[in-house]
């Protein structure tokens, strides 16, 4: 991390990405001065995601590139590069890769902490 003169906090790629290189990994701002935390995830099996879990705020899903399946709360819905998803406070979520590439899916937690309760 490193702090400019005029105190904008700038995050370096090796200190956020799971793998260098590649577009991928978890950033929480509250230590940055930031109230979001913001996940870049790479989904690249076919049927992976993440399972059912909820947040007590809101977390919303910008999909990069690929079709994604969200639950949110009781509904199932298909997403595609470029849609906008926002998943409301405290309502169960999960997401998988529907293919046929990759996915690509950035989330941002309307919190400077990730607090997840999972639920699966």
């Amino acid at each position: 991390m490193l702090q400019t003169k005029s105190s904008i906090t700038i995050t370096q790629p090796e200190d956020w990405q799971t793998t260098p290189g590649r577009f991928a990994g978890e950033w929480q701002g509250a230590d940055r001065g930031a109230q979001i935390c913001v996940i870049a995830n790479l989904v690249e099996k076919i049927g992976a995601g993440v399972s059912l879990h909820r947040h007590p705020y809101a977390e919303t899903f910008v999909v990069r590139k690929g079709r994604v399946s969200l639950l949110i709360g009781d509904e199932t819905v298909e997403g595609h590069e470029g849609q906008i998803f926002v998943v409301p406070a405290g309502v169960p979520h999960g997401f998988k890769n529907v293919g046929p590439g990759p996915l690509e899916m950035i989330d941002i937690h309307e919190s400077g902490k990730f607090i997840t309760e999972w639920l699966d």
